[in-house]
């Protein structure tokens, strides 16, 4: 596994996110009152782009049909045997960077 560099803290704002590709892969990747998390970023249910979502407080919620999940740890908040994969972020010098598998 490799830190990739997604982009800069400071273009996140706490409550929101973005979506990210790395070498074709999307991610969606949280900043919750300055905690970054990130997920893989298709939706389990449709494959809705969960980057392009909302976020209430951790609580992620896919576009497409609103389905939830907790971006700390991917869990569905219906059904938390539906899990979306959670990957490592860490910020250095102002950037952001997740850890690809």
């Amino acid at each position: 596994m490799a830190f990739v560099k997604v982009g800069s803290a400071s273009a996140l704002p706490p409550g929101s996110v973005i979506e990210v590709d790395v070498g074709g892969n999307a991610y969606a990747v949280c900043n919750v009152g300055g905690e970054f998390h990130a997920l893989d970023g298709y939706c389990p249910h449709s494959g809705g782009p969960l980057g392009h979502g909302a976020l209430h407080g951790y609580t992620l919620v896919c576009p497409w049909h609103a389905w939830e999940f907790d971006c700390r740890t991917g869990a569905n908040d219906f059904d938390p045997d539906v899990i979306v994969p959670t990957l490592p972020v860490k910020i250095e010098a102002g950037d952001i960077l997740i850890d690809i598998p």
